[in-house]
């Protein structure tokens, strides 16, 4: 994306002027040209396209080298940025040590949430006046406030101190933009997300709407921003809706844990039982350098990140594996905790003991530790032999939420205490063969941490449970401001925005 001195100039004047970009991996549909915003939004095939790009905005879970897993892994107490060095990539490495600045923060994190933002607003804002079945209108008008609720609620986990948009900007009030209370930003998100599960489908059919939000994804998204209020009857009635009455059983919208822990990782097994939201990616998309990382690219970056540098197979059992950027190596501290867990074959590729034994060698990366991260790195057969560059076009679609992460989030709603709790949390562990422990907290933080290791969702965690300074200290973590992003300095240049706490220069 063209980075322009300030994001509200770029998307107000600039954005303005064209329709959003929209690209067909996100609905399966692709987009049918581009038109003046004045002219278009006219009926529903125009609306609709305007809304397929209203979901591009989720590609940022795990597309372009600024993606939120490998992001948010770096500044968790379990993974490094790793990488080629010290300076590959500025904003990973001051995140994973704690040395960012309003000048190395990757503004994308800010730029491209507000993008979203903004192409829901103008779609809100156009969509009443647009002809076409008011049925069908009423669900885009719920897809784009649910959007717009997932942008904010990132937003607001990474800088807290955000300006709260929800009509389209221009160019004459861009500059009196302030910022509202986070307070004020989740009742926005719990009202966005209400009113979009009164309206969403509970299902949608997966040849033709796989991957758009349902009354399902969206609740579940709901009992999150609960968890993270701290409102825990309110978080545990809506994940409640989501896990269903038995833990381990069929819900109401077809959700189901899958047997095997190792098949939410098999990259054919789509849309599987256990996928509430996610990032879909394709490799038809033909991405290459030129425009990756610009919103029009399809692929999944983490695969490739994550992979081992100059990787050789020498002799099985070494598996046939393309090269990587080795990013996210895990730390000795999370190897030690997960080795003797079911999941550790699924989330941890041990390369220092394959190398050790003469089956493989690679070149080692920054903070390397000879521990990767499994779940998204790619087997040769994953390699694209389409157009565009490979290591660019990976199709493994991410989680943003799925099922076992809403049920140890239910669990924990609920204080860590009770029958409904107990249950939960056994389902998680009995899916990998453990036997049950008795429901407490810290069982439920301890089952997080291996459950979804790797999936960007520790750093955030550590920061909900206030662990986040002990944990971090040897990182170099400072309380009471590493617990969000300061904000790019690009955003304060001629505006009124003021800059987090503990980053003001």
């Amino acid at each position: 994306m063209k980075k322009n001195r300030n994001t509200f100039l770029f998307i107000a004047a600039a954005m303005v002027l064209s329709l959003v970009s929209c690209k067909k991996d996100f609905v399966d549909i692709a987009p049918k040209g581009q038109f003046l915003t004045a002219n278009y939004y006219l009926d529903q095939a125009q609306a609709y396209s305007a809304l397929v790009g209203v979901y591009d905005v989720m590609r940022k879970n795990s597309g372009g080298f600024e993606n939120m897993i490998t992001m948010m892994n770096a500044g968790s107490d379990d993974q490094f940025a790793g990488g080629g060095g010290a300076s590959d990539g500025a904003g990973i490495q001051g995140f994973s040590d704690y040395s960012l600045t309003q000048f190395t923060i990757p503004a994308s994190f800010w730029n491209d949430y507000y993008q979203g933002v903004f192409k829901a607003n103008m779609l809100l804002s156009k969509l009443p006046s647009t002809t076409m079945d008011a049925t069908l209108k009423a669900r885009y008008e719920a897809e784009a406030k649910a959007v717009r609720a997932l942008c904010y609620f990132d937003l607001v986990r990474m800088f807290k101190n955000i300006p709260l948009l929800l009509e389209p900007l221009t160019a004459t009030n861009m500059y009196d933009v302030v910022q509202a209370t986070p307070e004020s930003v989740y009742l926005q998100i719990e009202k966005d997300l209400t009113e979009a599960i009164a309206v969403l489908p509970p299902t949608v059919a997966l040849t033709t709407e796989a991957g758009r939000f349902t009354k399902g994804a969206a609740q579940a998204l709901l009992g999150k921003v609960y968890l993270y209020e701290k409102k825990g009857a309110l978080a545990a009635a809506q994940l409640a809706e989501v896990n269903g009455a038995t833990p381990g059983g069929t819900s109401q919208y077809g959700y189901k844990l899958l047997t095997n822990f190792s098949d939410l990782w098999v990259v054919a097994n789509k849309f599987n039982s256990e996928a509430i939201l996610v990032t879909c990616h394709t490799n038809l998309g033909l991405g290459g350098w030129g425009n990756w990382g610009s919103g029009s690219d399809e692929g999944n970056t983490v695969c490739v990140m994550v992979g081992p540098r100059g990787y050789t197979k020498v002799a099985d059992p070494a598996p046939a594996l393309p090269s990587g950027w080795s990013f996210n190596v895990f730390t000795q501290d999370f190897y030690d905790a997960i080795k003797a867990d079911p999941r550790f074959s699924s989330t941890v590729f041990d390369l220092k003991a394959l190398s050790a034994a003469g089956k493989a060698s690679y070149i080692e990366g920054y903070k390397n530790t000879g521990y990767f991260f499994k779940k998204y790195m790619p087997t040769q057969a994953d390699v694209t032999t389409l157009g565009g560059d490979a290591v660019l076009n990976y199709k493994q679609d991410s989680y943003v939420i799925r099922l076992a992460d809403t049920y140890l989030m239910e669990a924990e709603a609920l204080g860590g205490t009770g029958a409904r709790a107990q249950a939960l949390l056994d389902a998680v562990r009995s899916r990998v063969g453990l036997s049950t422990v008795p429901v407490s907290l810290a069982a439920i933080k301890a089952e997080r941490r291996l459950e979804l290791a790797g999936e960007g969702e520790r750093f955030f965690d550590l920061v909900r449970w206030g662990d986040a300074a002990s944990k971090l200290a040897s990182r170099g973590f400072t309380a009471n401001k590493n617990e969000v992003f300061p904000i790019p300095n690009a955003e304060l240049l001629g505006t009124k925005l003021v800059q987090n706490q503990g980053y003001i220069q």
